[in-house]
């Protein structure tokens, strides 16, 4: 997919949280550009429930992807092993159960960059000490 990035929750939460500190810098961040998204149902759910203040905030959000303004990359039963090894190797963080679906997508689908609010991803490595690079500077 042409200029797909993933994206965490903290800029997701910043996009529709008109009060998030973010708010503006991410909306300026991403307006005029065709980016792609791409994020897991892990960070959806912490989405969602970090906009759970109003309701019909939520809605907006989950509307935003009904309309392809995030695409989903599937976590799967398979992939377990994998969280569980990277949780394991990253337990000084702690990494969180979305991050690691987040490097999992990485690495099903070959996108090494995101846009993320957190320097957790400046850690993280793929196969190969491979770097996710985040394109936000926070």
């Amino acid at each position: 997919m042409p200029n797909s990035v993933l994206i965490d929750a903290g800029p997701l939460i910043a996009l529709f949280d008109k009060d998030d500190k973010y708010h503006k810098r991410i909306k300026k961040f991403i307006s005029g550009q065709k980016y792609q998204f791409i994020s897991t149902v892990a960070v959806v759910t912490e989405v969602a429930h970090m906009l759970d203040f109003n309701v019909n905030v939520q809605l907006d959000f989950l509307e935003w992807i009904k309309n392809n303004g995030l695409n989903l990359c599937a976590i799967q039963q398979e992939d377990i092993p994998r969280i569980i090894e990277l949780t394991k190797k990253y337990a000084d963080r702690p990494m969180d159960f979305a991050d690691a679906t987040l490097v999992i997508a990485a690495e099903k689908i070959g996108v090494k960059t995101i846009i993320s609010l957190d320097a957790d991803f400046d850690i993280y490595r793929l196969p190969g000490k491979v770097r996710i690079k985040n394109i936000f500077a926070g």
